[in-house]
């Protein structure tokens, strides 16, 4: 398959979160052009924090997109396209559960949305936590709440739990560290 080639990258906007872009591209197969939509982003990390009884730890926040709360394992964007997926995700660990870890390994790596999005978000493992204190961002309420991972796959089936990093990562960790009867 021949590649397409992308002629123009304009940015529309620059925003806090991403950057909005109009490619112009032309198609190889018939040489048509075409003007296709880009969300730039930085990258974000999620933590699977495991308790040492096996539980993990959850976030319920609101998320305005939806208008409504979620519950979501704990993740954010990096600081920059310089700041490593790890470090991000021990930052976001230690601000949204006010835990902290040198045990953390990598589970999965993911694109959102890529047909319009490079947003990649790096999952992560996390256990022996060290409780420290949480540093929410001064727009971020959140309660923390812990789940089994057949709880989880439950309100997953029950389409209780949508957020598709979450999804992922439940069902990595389950496959990859569980055996489960769900």
């Amino acid at each position: 398959m021949e590649k397409v080639e992308r002629l123009n990258r304009e940015l529309v906007k620059h925003c806090s979160i991403i950057d909005v872009y109009k490619d112009t591209v032309r198609i190889p197969k018939n040489g048509n052009i075409a003007e296709w939509d880009f969300i730039g982003h930085k990258g974000a990390a999620a933590v699977v924090p495991v308790t040492d009884e096996g539980k993990i730890i959850m976030v319920r926040q609101y998320r305005n997109a939806l208008d409504r709360e979620t519950i979501e394992i704990p993740a954010g964007g990096r600081n920059g396209t310089d700041e490593a997926f790890i470090d991000a995700a021990r930052r976001e660990l230690e601000e949204e559960t006010g835990y902290k870890s040198d045990d953390m390994e990598i589970l999965v790596s993911l694109y959102t949305t890529v047909a319009f999005c490079n947003e990649r978000i790096d999952v992560f493992v996390a256990r022996n936590l060290v409780p420290t204190h949480q540093k929410f961002d001064e727009d971020e309420e959140i309660e923390l709440e812990e789940y089994t991972v057949d709880e989880l796959c439950r309100m997953i089936y029950d389409c209780k739990i949508q957020d598709s990093k979450t999804v992922s990562a439940i069902m990595a960790y389950k496959n990859k560290y569980c055996n489960s009867n769900i």
